[in-house]
């Protein structure tokens, strides 16, 4: 390993970081435009809260459980906070990949996105102390555990698990807490009424198509600096993986959702772009451009029926969170059994063990979270907050002033 290098690795290992970080903006975008206006301010102090409290978090508990070392490889934890190792910032950490503290931020930044696939979910109905505790207990606890059974060297990365970027390990981890809020918290006033379905338009279709396109790129991040360093074969491969899977993802939701609707639905279109993105995940290294756009093809798929189903459950899901990082977060780390350089039998049975595991484990550690949240402190703002809008409510403040609000169901 040589300076230059080394120093190459590294840089790009932190633009990988930044792109990620990015990636909360895009999250933010997506979640108002696809929600009322009068719960913009809500949303985006979620998000922000995340962001903020998920690296804090993670420094003082979360990467130290998620790489606790030598473990039992279930449960391990190296010391609260993080202290730089003798060669955190020689050839000799991470095999020159990187720097302990690039490494460190990196990981950080993965770690707030489990608590922002469940603030979509629950969008515009749940009390904004309910949530920050619940985001607290999950993102500082749950994601490093879930993590360090993997990426740590646990039990799942001995038994043949694979997940290269999070489809299962960061996206199901949240979406799985997503669907059991969902579940717990009930539907927004007005969403069914009389057997039927109401459809509750987003605000702000613009802001949305711009936060997925922000998503689109920080993906390049998200699953390029999977690779672990610069390799100029591994991360090209990656990055053409990501963009056919996203894009064979939108392609397919909005003609299959042509066929099933007769109409042309640019949110079905732009959640099938994530859908693909979500998809990729766990193979991205692993596929052939081919395969990238038929894991695409089925994602797209799978996010109509996914948001059908939800909708026939009588379950609220404003921005399709759950259809998104959960069904296609599924679907992802199974294709790694049945497309690419690990395809087979016995890989698939290894992935559908590991789905089938943490999806236990975060159903009912976020059930025991929310339910008890629930019986203390409540989790729902009242019918009047509600209607009028969590911004005035529990913000006392309107994300645009100039326009005239109502208070719409």
């Amino acid at each position: 390993m040589n300076q230059e290098l080394f120093t190459a690795n590294n840089v790009w290992m932190m633009v990988c970081t930044a792109l990620v970080f990015f990636m909360h903006l895009g999250f933010s975008l997506l979640e108002i435009g696809l929600t009322r206006q009068k719960n913009t301010i809500n949303i985006l102090f979620k998000n922000i809260f995340i962001i903020c409290a998920g690296l804090l978090l993670y420094y003082v508990v979360g990467f130290s459980l998620m790489y606790p070392g030598t473990f039992n490889g279930f449960l391990g934890f190296s010391g609260f906070g993080i202290s730089l190792p003798e060669n955190g910032n020689e050839f000799t950490y991470a095999d020159g990949g990187y720097t302990y503290f690039t490494d460190f931020i990196f990981q950080g930044m993965f770690a707030a996105t489990a608590a922002t696939i469940v603030s979509g979910a629950v969008a515009e109905r749940i009390k904004l102390d309910a949530f920050m505790l619940f985001s607290v207990l999950y993102l500082g606890l749950i994601y490093p555990i879930v993590g360090s059974w993997k990426w740590g060297g646990g039990f799942l990365d001995e038994l043949g698990f694979y997940d290269f970027a999070g489809s299962t390990l960061v996206h199901s981890v949240g979406g799985w807490a997503a669907l059991v809020a969902i579940v717990l918290l009930g539907a927004r006033i007005g969403k069914f009424s009389e057997g039927k379905s109401k459809v509750i338009l987003g605000h702000n279709i613009p802001l949305s198509t711009a936060g997925v396109f922000i998503l689109w790129l920080g993906w390049f991040g998200f699953n390029g600096g999977s690779v672990l360093s610069a390799s100029p074969a591994e991360t090209s491969l990656v990055l053409v993986t990501t963009s056919l899977a996203a894009a064979a993802g939108g392609m397919s939701a909005f003609i299959f959702s042509r066929l099933l609707y007769k109409n042309l639905d640019v949110s079905m279109f732009l959640n099938g772009i994530l859908g693909g993105l979500v998809g990729i995940t766990a193979g991205a290294d692993l596929m052939s451009p081919l395969e990238a756009i038929a894991i695409g093809v089925v994602s797209g798929i799978v996010i109509v029926l996914a948001v059908s189903l939800i909708d026939r459950l009588r379950l609220d899901d404003p921005v399709g969170a759950v259809a998104v990082h959960l069904f296609c977060g599924i679907w992802g780390t199974l294709a790694v059994g049945i497309f690419g350089s690990m395809a087979g039998w016995s890989q698939f049975l290894h992935q559908l063990t590991g789905v089938a595991i943490i999806g236990v484990f975060c159903c009912v550690t976020a059930w025991v979270f929310i339910f008890s949240i629930k019986k203390t402190i409540g989790i729902r703002v009242s019918s009047r907050e509600e209607v009028e809008g969590l911004d005035q409510h529990e913000h006392g403040m309107s994300a645009y002033n100039d326009f005239n609000t109502t208070n719409e169901y």
